[in-house]
């Protein structure tokens, strides 16, 4: 292998994925902020969840915030999917184009997003004892995988990182 091949190595992304533990502040209330940070940094976004009616609760929810602003997404089986700065899913192909990808109740990742995106999320509800443990068995997914696995609490009232692997 050439010493160029070897860097061009050394400066692929090797993944960083963000667990966000939500004990204070429901999904509702977490996801705005987050879409609104992603937007800000230029990035689309696509929000993975694992259930039809829960994505369309979601959605609903999404248009109510934030008060002062605009939150622009769209449900995925639209005809403007690929335009759609946010795209809820419950499916695994990136329509929109996103370099961002939010996973909520237990969502899969998968490698190739771990080390190709500009930022993963993982979203689970501390306060239900399956999805703690589902998101135990994420991170364990990400840190075999090779790449950087970040937890983040609300313990203190706002969000701080508390561990990184």
């Amino acid at each position: 292998m050439s010493e160029a091949a070897k860097t061009e190595d050394k400066e692929k992304k090797t993944g960083e994925v963000f667990f966000y533990h939500m004990t204070l502040t429901p999904l509702e209330a977490t996801l705005p902020v987050l879409l609104t940070r992603s937007l800000q940094n230029g990035w689309r976004v696509l929000v993975r969840g694992t259930d039809v009616n829960r994505l369309n609760w979601l959605d609903e929810k999404l248009w109510l915030e934030p008060e002062d602003g605009f939150l622009p997404h769209g449900r995925v089986g639209g005809s403007h999917d690929a335009d759609q700065p946010v795209l809820l899913t419950d499916e695994m192909q990136i329509l929109n184009g996103a370099n961002t990808l939010i996973s909520i109740d237990g969502a899969e990742v998968t490698f190739e997003e771990m080390t190709t995106m500009e930022r993963v999320s993982i979203l689970f509800d501390g306060n239900d004892p399956d999805a703690v443990a589902h998101a135990r068995t994420q991170w364990k997914s990400v840190v075999a995988a090779g790449c950087t696995a970040k937890y983040w609490s609300q313990e203190s009232g706002r969000w701080e990182e508390k561990a990184s692997s």
